[in-house]
């Protein structure tokens, strides 16, 4: 009996929705990796895309525990001196909170092409719409 590759023609990608209101970023931030990685499959192969496509929406409803609100910092750097700059995640939730979303899931998949096509299927959005509709995405339940 031979082993099983999945190839990008017998992939088949399927849309879902996740509601990412009062869970946890971190553990939605890995639950939504496994799923653009396509861990959750039988046929999953770690050298092909075989993830599919996911929606968050309420992305400002997530919640860090603990005190990492104020104690967790989202940091850059322009590049010139004195160019660093140190942003709270209380800050960060209220100005950006899909921005959040996305960088807790792009920390958890691989730093590759692959990787980086992986998280171009993560479409975040900060209420409850989205204009996927025309995909007709299932609600995905954890």
């Amino acid at each position: 009996m031979g082993s099983y590759a999945a190839n990008p023609e017998t992939v088949t990608q399927n849309w879902y929705v996740v509601d990412a209101t009062d869970q946890p970023l971190g553990r939605l931030a890995s639950r939504i990796a496994s799923v653009l990685r396509g861990k959750h499959k039988p046929e999953f192969t770690p050298h092909v895309d075989t993830g599919d496509f996911v929606i968050v929406i309420n992305a400002e409803k997530t919640k860090l525990t603990g005190g990492k609100l104020d104690t967790k910092f989202y940091y850059r750097h322009s590049g010139i001196p004195g160019g660093f700059r140190a942003e709270s995640y209380r800050l960060l939730m209220q100005r950006r909170p899909e921005f959040a979303v996305q960088k807790a899931v792009k920390g958890m998949i691989p730093n590759t092409p692959l990787g980086r096509g992986m998280l171009s299927k993560l479409k975040v959005y900060e209420g409850a719409t989205h204009p996927h509709a025309a995909q007709k995405p299932e609600p995905f339940k954890f």
